[in-house]
């Protein structure tokens, strides 16, 4: 789909802001202990994801697609991710290596992007990006959220979730990787 010129302020890309402003909304709550800050902050975390499906569906099905849209949903995506995973940090719910593999490959992707637009090349995502983002969220949601809840253990959920998330991740930077070095294989669909 073309992206065409179309006004800035169309409700996908407010959605797409409103993501971005939720960021320090999120790091706020993580700097609080306890039970209630956590459990705002997931809620504030769940939103803010909710936001990324629903813009693109917007976009695409009311045909506001628009370049400023194509560029600022996959960062706001990264912004939200990286801020949940590096404040996850120093509350000792997740390590700091794996937080460094997860935003490595987020950056070295944007790079490779980079690269492909500038010789005029979109890759665009793929099925194992879109399962990436959505297993990082489901991880993310239960490690800021992290405490038992009705005999649920919200951390170990979320502990299993983000090993399996890194494990996709990097299978799915490999993969745009194979599709910018071999553009004429076939991509997984």
């Amino acid at each position: 789909m073309n992206s065409r010129p179309s006004p800035f302020w169309n409700l996908p890309n407010a959605l797409t802001v409103l993501r971005i402003v939720a960021i320090p909304v999120l790091i706020g709550l993580l700097s609080f202990p306890g039970r209630l800050a956590s459990f705002l902050a997931a809620l504030t975390f769940l939103a803010a994801g909710m936001t990324d499906l629903l813009d693109g569906f917007l976009a695409r099905r009311q045909r506001l697609v628009t370049r400023a849209g194509k560029f600022m949903d996959p960062l706001a995506d990264k912004l939200l991710v990286s801020a949940a995973l590096i404040m996850l940090i120093p509350l000792g719910r997740v390590e700091a290596w794996l937080v460094f593999v997860i935003i490595g490959r987020e950056i070295a992707v944007t790079g490779l992007r980079a690269i492909a637009a500038a010789e005029g090349l979109v890759i665009a995502a793929d099925r194992w990006g879109k399962l990436k983002t959505i297993m990082q969220m489901s991880a993310l949601f239960a490690l800021i959220l992290h405490y038992p809840y009705a005999a649920i253990n919200f951390q170990q959920i979320g502990t299993v979730l983000i090993y399996l998330a890194a494990v996709i991740t990097v299978a799915s930077g490999f993969s745009y990787y194979f599709t910018f070095f071999h553009p004429t294989s076939s991509t997984p669909a």
